[in-house]
């Protein structure tokens, strides 16, 4: 018999929002320029009219959150806001 498999969507393991911003902390810290695409996938978790609010229409949200889009920083800004999620800056660490 033939295995089965499902695409892996990390969307739907993302149940808190400490679940979300601790995988939104992890790819920012491991996946670089990826980071939007990471606030893509908490969007879904979190459901894409959550974002009515933000004055960005879902179609360019989806766009920008996709990986491909290249959104400004001000969209990202809106959409962590959005999310309950803060960034954070801090010194990098010699290594």
């Amino acid at each position: 018999t033939a295995l089965k498999l499902r695409k892996w969507d990390s969307a739907q393991h993302l149940k808190t929002e400490e679940d979300m911003a601790l995988y939104m902390e992890a790819c920012l810290q491991e996946a670089g320029d990826d980071a939007a695409k990471a606030l893509g996938t908490i969007a879904r978790a979190k459901g894409m009219s959550h974002f009515a609010r933000t004055g960005l229409g879902r179609d360019s949200l989806y766009k920008a959150l996709s990986g491909e889009g290249n959104p400004s920083f001000a969209t990202i800004l809106k959409v962590t806001a959005a999310l309950g999620i803060q960034l954070h800056a801090q010194p990098m660490q010699a290594g």
